[in-house]
């Protein structure tokens, strides 16, 4: 019982990751309509700003708003100088340039940084397992960044739902030609949605980043899977990349844990490793499929 509670919290953790790259993708790609594959190079920003500000400092709070800064300003940057050319072209144009921005970025960060993988070292407040179940211990970080993983999704709700940027935000994404027409400054909706969306994705990587090793390349690992989250939950929907990207988390993580180990009560352990492993591999991209299947729009499809 022990293990299937950590691995619902591991899936938890995945989620939440997941939920803030797929919530910043969704609304940059549902309101501005651009494909932006350099979405991970924001990931990427982040945790390597952040992580390298807490090393030098030897602070890692101070950390957080570096990383979190570095992220944003190019998001900005990036939608004012690259963006803005490329709202009137097609989206093979849009990939290609947002590609390119992922190989720019990747050598900026091995000329500052090298290439070796770099890690963050936790206060031991937040690295010491406290005890969350009878015989659970789990790192107190990895509960941190579920609760403000979870403190985020309520934020943007409330941002989306309750606020004039919201109700812009949504409109945007319903019918953008008429938040035009109705004199909207929408290069300005632009930019804050953009900068927005690469907050989220610099927030996600900073707070990865002591899980993870930091290192060149490492939003393109992600980017796939986020992607498969935003078509799950519906193009535009925050509420559908938070549902899928909570749901897809706690599935992949289930999967990859306790798949081979039920296969191997019917046949070789080798072989049952071999295929639990590939099959868990699949398993976001099978359910994507059926998905599709039955709403091709995604689960929550925006203007439904």
């Amino acid at each position: 019982m022990t293990l299937i509670i950590e691995q619902l919290l591991n899936g938890l953790l995945y989620g939440v990751m997941l939920f803030l790259l797929a919530a910043g993708l969704t609304l940059i790609f549902g309101i501005m309509g651009v494909i932006n594959l350099a979405h991970g190079s924001f990931y990427m920003i982040g945790a390597f700003v952040g992580t390298w500000v807490a090393g030098a400092t030897g602070n890692y709070w101070l950390g957080l708003p570096a990383g979190l800064l570095a992220a944003t300003a190019v998001g900005v940057a990036v939608e004012f100088g690259v963006m803005r050319r490329l709202y009137r072209r097609n989206h093979l144009d849009q990939v290609l340039a947002t590609f390119a921005l992922i190989l720019i970025f990747n050598e900026i960060m091995v000329l500052l940084f090298g290439r070796q993988p770099i890690f963050v070292h936790l206060p031991a407040l937040l690295a010491t397992p406290v005890e969350v179940a009878p015989g659970l211990l789990y790192p107190p970080y990895r509960l941190l960044i579920i609760l403000v993983g979870l403190a985020v999704a309520a934020g943007l709700y409330l941002l989306i739902n309750r606020t004039r940027v919201g109700m812009l935000v949504r409109a945007g994404a319903t019918n953008r030609d008429m938040v035009r027409a109705l004199g909207v400054d929408i290069r300005l909706l632009y930019t804050l949605v953009f900068g927005l969306g690469a907050l989220l994705a610099g927030l996600a990587g900073l707070m990865m980043a002591p899980v993870l090793a930091v290192q060149v390349g490492m939003g393109e690992q992600i980017l796939l899977v986020t992607f498969v989250v935003v078509v799950i939950g519906g193009v535009g929907s925050v509420k559908g990349a938070f549902v899928a990207g909570i749901g897809l988390g706690v599935l992949d993580t289930m999967l990859r844990a306790f798949l081979p180990g039920l296969l191997r009560q019917v046949m070789a352990g080798p072989d049952a490793d071999a295929l639990g492993t590939g099959i868990a591999s699949m398993g976001i991209y099978l359910l994507m499929a059926i998905v599709l299947l039955v709403k091709p729009r995604g689960l929550f499809p925006v203007g439904s």
